[in-house]
């Protein structure tokens, strides 16, 4: 038998003896009682003993240990509270339910915690009809469902995973982008982070001597333990994941300054709803602007992050201060007026084979109604909480006379029948001593059924264990994903029932998912309602590319998550044609007392495999951007290289659907992409950077390095 089988027996059938007896026991009890014990002599009991301990208390199940206030070691007594070990009943609702199945079928296969999330609604929701089996839901669908993304990064996830339930320091060759240059780390794994369609290791760095974040995409080669220790480190109790979570991109790294930005009253709306928490906003004074606008001030450690958000505003947003950062502003939009003025001369193209073009990432999606083929899950629950699991379901079975269906239950825990058998075997030998098995459980292959004998000492698995934290983790980050936009039932009230019955916030414990920037909590639950009673919506809707607000009156369908945020599928009559909306750029939203006939031709999830999982718009043209070499390196992870310049720069290609989605995205880049074709494309930027220069004459510093860089020829 193997040493990990030999293992868990070890470890149910003692926490089944200990639940048995309701008293404290001794040690020596223990090893005379317990199967996996009783040959052993006293050190190697001592160290089997303790191991196990050690190793159940990671997986929150503690033991009540009471000492003698005279005595040592052996005359200790344990004991396991019931308290300790079962999960607390929850009550949900139906509606919250309904929420949770939602969640499971929207997820199931394309969610790195996959797994887990089945083990724990099955736990969860124990006693209560199966949300596994509940009536599916048409109107949300995924482009964004945190899927490890490929074989190799999926390997990486799990043994970071691992890592951290065992402490264990790793060591691997990282990338890192600013300095361009691969180097070896040796980290403690704190906490993973999802955040944007990526994973993000956060640990403390022993060449650096503080934490650091790793972008797990940037990994390179294989993930090891560093040592043979059983643990490494110990997380700091000051640690706190949240504040990794809870900034800006321009607030990433060690702060340089607080910028004042005017912003007009056309977008101050916005502003204040999606990106307040990131500062603070005061009124405009009559100098600086209008009597509706305002000003934003927020801290920034990267002036060409903050200088690229501004810009992708538009004419809606101007730097007051510092004067350093609306100087580097000016400049870089007098290099960009320069270089659509007239044509750059590029480098020549680079002598040899191209780089190996970085694979963009493509979050998994799950569009609510599709069942596609299954693949792996990347993170496995333990063997021990799906032991568990199984001893619930078969001892419930067995109490109410069942014959249990193996396709049901393979399908129920995503076992395979040769895992299953398995699963049944350790589960028959699960005893401690004269006679006191918990169940007995035969397989009958001709019927494809499973028949329980209960023994008298079921009563210790037959109510659902505590969640082991990689379950609770999968349970927290998947209702953390979706949100608010499920439009029967609530994730939010169910997390507040979840989290109180656990007693801790599992979020704080190994895995967060960042909330994106946009805080549509307002808009979806309004959207939400309109989507289950069929009701037109008026929108009043922020159109960025055209700088102006407009009323619609269309047809909701569904909320889909994409790169950029939620959107609301739609079918505008006006139009004659499904439309997406971000939640983020409508001010207001009016659910009408008019309903509607859903359309038979309208597929609202049509797109999630599309440009709401890739970025990528639906293309009519084609655009060549040139990018400087200060930026190539990012442009290879996530655009389509055309060519390879001699001074480090990329041509890339672009596609648009429209000129004034192009000119926002080349602002954003502030500076460092110039559009080479189609002409009408170039003289759009020029036009944008002319409206957004002041009129007075350019100060003659303006030439910037990066337009040297295009004229080297």
């Amino acid at each position: 038998m193997a040493k990990d089988t030999e293992k868990l027996i070890r470890q149910l059938s003692l926490i089944s003896y200990l639940m048995a007896e309701r008293r404290p026991v001794t040690a020596h009890e223990i090893r005379r009682d317990v199967e996996g014990y009783s040959g052993m002599n006293e050190d190697a009991f001592a160290r089997r003993f303790y191991a196990d301990r050690s190793e159940l208390e990671s997986l929150n199940i503690h033991l009540t240990v009471e000492r003698p206030a005279d005595g040592g070691a052996e005359q200790e007594n344990y004991s396991l509270r019931s308290q300790n070990f079962h999960l607390q009943p929850i009550e949900f609702t139906d509606q919250e339910l309904a929420a949770l199945q939602t969640a499971l079928h929207l997820l199931d296969g394309e969610f790195a915690y996959a797994e887990p999330l089945r083990l724990a609604l099955q736990q969860i929701t124990w006693g209560r009809p199966s949300p596994l089996r509940a009536p599916e839901q048409l109107s949300v669908a995924l482009g964004i469902t945190a899927s490890a993304g490929g074989h190799e990064l999926s390997h990486r996830l799990a043994k970071i995973e691992t890592a951290i339930f065992r402490k264990k320091r790793i060591s691997f060759d990282y990338y890192t982008m600013g300095r361009d240059e691969v180097s070896h780390r040796e980290v403690d794994p704190y906490h993973l982070l999802f955040q944007g369609g990526e994973f993000y290791l956060l640990g403390f760095s022993h060449e650096r001597g503080a934490i650091r974040v790793f972008k797990l995409s940037r990994i390179q080669g294989k993930v090891s333990y560093s040592t043979k220790s059983e643990h490494d480190f110990k997380r700091p109790s000051d640690f706190d994941p949240r504040q990794y979570a809870s900034r800006a991109e321009w607030q990433l790294g060690e702060h340089k300054g607080v910028a004042e930005i005017l912003i007009s009253s056309r977008i101050a709306w916005q502003i204040q709803r999606h990106f307040g928490r990131y500062g603070d906003i005061r009124p405009a004074s009559p100098t600086e602007g209008g009597p509706e606008d305002i000003v934003f001030l927020t801290p920034y450690a990267s002036e060409r992050s903050i200088i690229a958000w501004v810009l992708g505003l538009g004419e809606q947003a101007r730097v007051l201060s510092p004067r350093s950062l609306a100087r580097q502003l000016q400049d870089r939009l007098l290099s960009l007026r320069e270089a659509h003025a007239s044509m750059p001369t590029l480098a020549c193209r680079a002598q040899g084979p191209p780089s190996p073009p970085k694979a963009r990432r493509r979050g998994g999606a799950r569009v609510s109604g599709e069942r596609e083929g299954r693949p792996d899950a990347v993170i496995r629950p333990e063997r021990f909480a799906r032991l568990v699991t199984l001893a619930t379901i078969l001892i419930d079975s067995g109490r109410k006379g069942r014959r249990l269906p193996i396709d049901e239950v393979c399908q129920a825990l995503q076992l395979t029948v040769e895992e299953l058998k398995e699963d049944i075997a350790v589960l028959n030998v699960v005893n401690f001593g004269g006679g006191s098995y918990v169940l007995y459980a035969e397989i009958d292959e001709d019927a494809r059924e499973i028949e329980v004998d209960p023994e008298p000492y079921s009563d210790n698995f037959e109510r659902p264990a505590r969640l082991l934290p990689v379950e609770a983790k999968a349970l927290i980050a998947a209702i953390d994903l979706i949100g608010e936009h499920i439009p029967q039932g609530s994730l939010t009230s169910a997390r507040k029932r979840i989290v109180q019955a656990l007693g801790e916030d599992p979020m704080e414990q190994g895995l967060q998912v960042a909330q994106p920037p946009s805080d549509d909590s307002q808009i979806a639950p309004q959207i939400s309602e309109a989507i289950l009673h069929k009701r037109l919506i008026q929108l009043e809707y922020y159109k960025q590319s055209e700088d102006q607000i407009t009323l619609r009156t269309v047809e909701p369908y569904a909320l889909v998550n994409g790169r950029e945020g939620w959107y609301v599928a739609s079918f505008d009559p006006g139009k004659g044609a499904m439309r997406h909306f971000r939640l983020d750029r409508v001010k207001r939203v009016q659910v009408t007392d008019q309903s509607f006939q859903p359309r038979r031709e309208v597929h609202p999830a049509a797109e999630v495999d599309g440009w709401m999982r890739t970025g990528e718009v639906p293309a009519s043209a084609s655009a060549r951007v040139w990018i400087s070499p200060e930026r190539a390196r990012w442009a290879r992870e996530s655009r389509r290289v055309a060519e390879e310049l001699s001074d480090g720069s990329l041509v890339v290609e672009l596609s648009f659907a429209g000129i004034d989605w192009l000119v926002k995205e080349i602002l954003k880049e502030a500076g460092d992409a110039v559009v080479l074709e189609p002409q009408r494309a170039r003289q759009a930027v020029l036009r944008a950077t002319q409206r957004l220069l002041p009129t007075a004459d350019a100060p003659p510093s303006h030439r910037s390095a990066r337009q040297a860089a295009c004229a080297k020829g």
